[in-house]
Formats: C-alpha cells, sequence, structure tokens
C-alpha cells in the first residue's frame, strides 16, 4: 500500500508522514530529501547523484548531508531545481522504482499527482500560512516575519511552475492541520488509511 501526502511547505509534511508510517509500520519516503540534495549539489545531472536513505539519514554520494538539506538555503535551492524538468523526471524515475513494492508512506508537492497517481490513500496536508511560517522559523530558529515573506514567494513559484505545479489530487482528501497536535492528525490519516485498505480489500 501506498499513501501519498502532499502539501505546501510548513503545513507538516515530512513530521505527519514519518509517524503515521511509525504507526503503521510502513516504510518513510522524503521525495523533499531528494530534491534538496541536489540543490545542495548545485544543480547539473541528478542522473549521476547517488541518493541513498540510511534510516533517517540522507547521503549524497555516500555523505551524510541530513543536516546540510535542512539549512534555509537548501531549502531555496531545492525550490529552485525543482523548477527544472529534467530534474523532476529524473528523480520521479526513482522515487517510483522505490515505492513499486512494499508499504510506503511517501510525501512531497507532487507525490499524489505525479509519483504515485495510484496510491491507495492520498492527503492534502494544508495549514493557515501564518501557522506554516511560525512552524518553520522554530525549526530553522528565524523570524516568523521574514519567513512568512519567502514562504509567499516559494509558494507562488511553487504553484505557478509549469512542470508539476503545487495542487492537491482530485481525489486527495484535504487535511487542515492548522490547531491540531501532531497526535490528532496522524490519527485522521491513519483512520483514512484504514477506511482505503478496507475499500481496497
Amino acid at each position: 500500500m501506498v499513501i501519498a501526502i502532499d502539501g505546501p511547505a510548513g503545513a507538516g509534511k515530512s513530521t505527519v508522514a514519518r509517524a503515521v508510517a511509525a504507526r503503521l509500520g510502513f516504510t518513510y519516503l522524503d521525495t523533499g530529501a531528494m530534491y534538496r540534495a541536489v540543490g545542495l549539489a548545485g544543480g547539473g545531472d541528478p542522473e549521476a547523484l547517488e541518493i541513498a536513505f540510511d534510516g533517517d539519514r540522507v547521503l549524497l554520494d555516500g555523505r551524510d548531508v541530513t543536516a546540510d538539506i535542512r539549512t534555509a538555503g537548501a531549502s531555496e535551492a531545492a525550490s529552485r531545481v525543482a523548477t527544472d524538468p529534467a530534474v523532476r523526471r529524473a528523480l520521479v524515475r526513482k522515487q517510483q522504482a522505490i515505492v513499486a513494492d512494499g508499504d510506503w508512506v511517501a510525501e512531497g508537492r507532487d507525490i499524489a499527482l505525479v509519483v504515485a497517481p495510484d496510491a491507495e490513500l492520498k492527503v492534502f496536508l494544508t495549514a493557515d500560512p501564518r501557522e506554516r511560517a511560525r512552524r518553520r522559523a522554530a525549526e530553522l530558529g528565524g523570524d516568523v516575519d521574514v519567513v512568512l515573506r519567502e514562504q509567499a514567494m516559494r509558494d507562488e513559484r511553487d504553484r505557478s511552475r509549469e512542470a508539476s505545479p503545487l495542487a492537491p489530487a482530485p481525489d486527495a482528501v484535504p487535511v487542515d492541520t492548522t490547531g491540531l497536535s501532531l497526535d490528532q492528525v496522524v490519527d485522521q490519516v491513519v483512520t483514512l488509511a484504514v477506511e482505503a485498505k478496507e475499500i481496497e480489500t
């Protein structure tokens, strides 16, 4: 089974997906980490890069870049390289090969539309823009208003890009995480997954 979790930056995709995977005993795939790794590498040919996961660690050509890809600079670089159709095509192929077998919780900005369009469950996480900015600022140690401005520019770039613009899949279930605890959000997604599995069987 594949659970695809989509949504904009700061909506809680990574945290929720990781927790849902742990709750269900599924494997977690952070597709955004792959774009961040390509951005960290300065773009170029993603086919020539070896991006691997070792538990929670992200390896780029054998080097542990787990912390490096979580900086604000890496985030911006990821958003830029994600507009390159060649980069997206290469990483989508890698991601589709990864989730072809087994039970996965995969998250990213186009996971439900492009990477796993046949996923048994698609969830589109949203949250109030200021709430999203507050979470990012807490994570990065930045100023909320600065993060909010950068987030607005990034959202617009992600929505308007030609290659896989940010949008919910038509059959995605929207989940607004504003004001909810992590456990409350995870409970919602797990309930949806159980229902989807019942429908599937």
